[in-house]
């Protein structure tokens, strides 16, 4: 007799943003996942817009029991920024989602997050980080205990081979909030990165976008509505057929890890030097002697993940 594998059990960590929209979706739509909840922060656009795309994602996908948790509104030590000139003034563009009637919860993320962590066992949870860290490094700095419950973070961060998206050296998540990602990153917590390079050879070009539209669902429609526009922010700035899917490559790797490869090494945060803030400093060929803290991926097959992205969409709606 088979056993059974319990699904993992995530939380994502999101600003979303189309990119993090088709995370979130394919996350819900992948039955090896559990979503225990959905925290939000400020990044693509500001904490309000942020926390009500998600709510009217999970309206969308018919998972409304899935708790939301608005977090910080700010980063920890700079101004805010934001990226409606990518993802539209909602940070949906095309999407034309309703007004959600859910949600979010009454406490906020970082408290969420400690006060569940600490009633789970070692290794419980993976935590799933679409946006800036600044939720997680809230967390940790006020309850280091809690690293050992987190079994791994994956996260969408970081440039090296790429260069910047948002200025030439830095990728635009850890650019926002530069201080939380150097927390994060040195707690200690089994960590996956999905960079700028490999998000940028994952390209939503025609021809990958069309079996999605062909499942004519609403779920379907929007993601080609979003990553179809002719106006994508990349298309217009690279000069590529579509623009890269970001985000999606986390809840990828999770389900999939057989489509991507990378390598074990050090990586390190930026936070002083004015030119290269949130600088992720990649030390790929072990030049230093500084620990292995990440696993950095730079390869995926990227029509095999469009192909079982499109697979998974069609059991929503």
């Amino acid at each position: 007799m088979m056993t059974q594998v319990s699904p993992r059990r995530i939380i994502i960590d999101t600003d979303p943003g189309q990119d993090d929209a088709v995370a979130i979706l394919l996350a819900l739509a992948s039955p090896e996942l559990h979503v225990e909840a959905i925290m939000t922060v400020a990044g693509n656009v500001p904490l309000s817009q942020t926390t009500k795309n998600a709510c009217a994602l999970l309206e969308l996908a018919g998972r409304e029991e899935v708790p939301v948790y608005a977090g910080a509104a700010r980063p920890l030590h700079k101004a805010p920024i934001s990226a409606e000139h990518v993802h539209g003034e909602t940070g949906m563009g095309g999407a034309n989602l309703p007004e959600p009637h859910l949600r979010a919860q009454g406490i906020d993320a970082a408290t969420h997050l400690v006060d569940m962590l600490r009633k789970e066992p070692a290794d419980s949870i993976t935590l799933v980080c679409l946006g800036p860290m600044t939720n997680l490094a809230h967390a940790l700095t006020h309850a280091p205990d809690i690293a050992p419950k987190i079994a791994r973070l994956v996260a969408m961060g970081g440039a090296q081979r790429e260069g910047g998206n948002i200025t030439p050296t830095a990728e635009f998540n850890f650019f926002v909030d530069p201080h939380a990602a150097k927390i994060v990153i040195a707690a200690g917590i089994p960590t996956t990165l999905l960079p700028l390079d490999v998000t940028h050879r994952a390209i939503a070009t025609p021809r990958r976008l069309a079996p999605i539209a062909d499942l004519k669902t609403p779920v379907g429609d929007m993601v080609v509505r979003m990553l179809g526009a002719e106006d994508r922010f990349e298309k217009m700035k690279y000069g590529w057929e579509g623009g890269a899917l970001h985000d999606p490559l986390t809840i990828g790797w999770l389900l999939w890890p057989d489509l991507f490869s990378g390598r074990e090494c050090n990586v390190e945060i930026e936070v002083e030097a004015p030119l290269c803030l949130g600088q992720s400093v990649v030390d790929l060929w072990k030049v230093t002697d500084r620990p292995a803290n990440a696993l950095w991926i730079d390869h995926i097959d990227s029509d095999a993940f469009y192909t079982r992205l499109t697979e998974r969409l069609a059991r929503l709606n």
